[in-house]
């Protein structure tokens, strides 16, 4: 049940004058830009590469990274895994013993399992499109504990801190599951909120108990009340055919920020969504990633094939500070408390690594 932990191929982050580089090789291949604004940012990009990847590579969806213990979690879908990626060495650590599937998608059959990962009060929660569930891993140990199966499969998973919950959107059946996860208890089914659409993306507001979520089939952006489990507030998102994908929230200003597929809005959440500025982005964009101590968005483009890291300011304004190339089908990012961004390249079964270099270069 429990899996064991492999010891995989070891990704040593450079370190050395060879590691250095070996970088900087990576870094020509996928290539450097400075930011629009002269002189403000540049970035290296390198690579891990995931132990056992196949030539088809790995499905990798939803990442979560875990500043405690700094490490990024990796769930590896068609590989039945949740990798552990440690950002001091690059040391990769796999949690195998998950249920992986088959399913039919544009007439071609492939394997689905993990694909989405959130951090809670000392454990990492994995949801998995294999059997519709969701498990707890304690983030210390890396041993896997009690799981909960859904009546349907989980796609983003957001920790509520205030109540100690986790919200699961399953938009198959346009719902919301919501699992009990006590510290230290097993987790437990709770409810299922029922929705006008199918929801994606995901954000939580813990200081004014606010959970935000996108309706894509609706063009909508909802806010739920964390207690009531009550809809408190269904903006129009705008973002057209394609709909919204990520959020992210900015809780010291009271400011989300919304993704559509070539673009973010930043909505004012205390003028019922109001837009504040946008950026463009390129095309390709699903998940997005704020660093609130730096006031910096980030957003992976997998289709324009690069990486756009943007700052807020306390007006509302959103500017482009780097603009950086990464690789087709890069997406998804999470980022460390040091601004280093890493990012689902999953044809090629790796991460990829970005680590702006701030100031005059």
């Amino acid at each position: 049940m429990y899996g064991s932990r492999e010891e995989p191929e070891r990704n040593q982050l450079p370190t050395t004058l060879a590691g250095y580089l070996a970088l900087v090789a990576v870094a020509a291949v996928f290539g450097c830009l400075k930011a629009h604004r002269p002189g403000s940012t540049v970035a290296d990009v390198l690579s891990i590469s995931l132990p056992g990847a196949p030539a088809n590579g790995v499905a990798m969806d939803y990442l979560a990274y875990d500043g405690s213990h700094r490490r990024v979690w990796v769930p590896a879908g068609n590989m039945g895994s949740v990798d552990v990626v440690d950002t001091i060495d690059g040391h990769v650590t796999r949690i195998g013993g998950f249920a992986t599937s088959e399913v039919e998608h544009d007439g071609k059959i492939r394997i689905v399992g993990p694909s989405s990962a959130t951090l809670g009060d000392g454990y990492v929660y994995v949801g998995n499109r294999g059997d519709s569930s969701v498990c707890a891993i304690d983030a210390e140990s890396l041993q896997k504990g009690s799981c909960v199966t859904l009546d349907s499969t989980p796609d983003a998973l957001a920790y509520v801190r205030t109540t100690k919950e986790i919200w699961a959107t399953t938009p198959r059946t346009d719902s919301i599951a919501i699992l009990d996860a006590p510290k230290g208890g097993p987790l437990r089914r709770k409810t299922e909120l029922r929705l006008d659409g199918a929801p994606e993306g995901v954000a939580v507001d813990d200081w004014r108990a606010v959970f935000y979520t996108n309706l894509e089939d609706k063009d909508r952006t909802l806010t739920l009340d964390v207690w009531s489990k009550k809809v408190t507030g269904n903006w129009p998102a705008g973002c057209g055919k394609d709909g919204p994908k990520g959020l992210a929230v900015d809780r010291s200003l009271n400011f989300v920020f919304l993704a559509c597929s070539d673009h973010v809005k930043l909505l004012d959440a205390r003028h019922d969504g109001k837009e504040r500025s946008a950026i463009d982005t390129g095309a390709g964009v699903d998940d997005i990633a704020y660093l609130e101590a730096r006031r910096e968005l980030y957003v992976g483009a997998a289709k324009a094939a690069k990486l756009t890291i943007a700052s807020l300011d306390a007006r509302g304004r959103l500017a482009v500070e780097a603009t950086i190339a990464t690789a087709p089908g890069a997406r998804n990012a999470v980022v460390t408390d040091e601004g280093v961004a890493y990012l689902t390249d999953s044809a090629e079964g790796k991460l990829l690594v970005v680590s702006p270099h701030r100031g005059n270069p």
